[in-house]
């Protein structure tokens, strides 16, 4: 069974990066966001397996946005992406319920594992 993901980052070219790493390891990306409440959106639409969520955004940041999902769905699976020096962000985004984060430049093989650990 493939498992759905849902992909949320501003910058498009984030976006295009993490589904060809996901699609060529069997992974279905659902849908994408650009934003936060795209995000909200999209998720309780989709209700995806797990999501990629990107921390800083425009209309609502990527910290707000899992809070938002995870006050839905107590039971969503969210993995953070940051860039270096985001550690207190990152930090919040662990307290407020998501299950890893990912560091910018992305590793493919980095981001496989975390996905795969967090979706058990």
């Amino acid at each position: 069974m493939s498992r759905r993901i849902l992909i949320v980052d501003d910058a498009a070219f984030m976006r295009m990066m993490i589904k060809d790493i996901l699609t060529k390891n069997g992974f279905e990306v659902v849908g994408e966001a650009a934003d936060g409440l795209q995000a909200v959106e999209k998720y309780s639409e989709l209700r995806p397996d797990l999501v990629t969520m990107d921390i800083t955004m425009p209309e609502m940041d990527g910290i707000a946005a899992l809070k938002a999902i995870k006050s839905t769905d107590p039971n969503a699976t969210v993995i953070m992406c940051s860039a270096m020096g985001q550690q207190a962000m990152v930090i919040d985004a662990i307290q407020a319920g998501a299950k890893d984060f990912i560091v910018k430049p992305f590793q493919a093989d980095r981001v496989i594992e975390a996905i795969q650990k967090a979706l058990g």
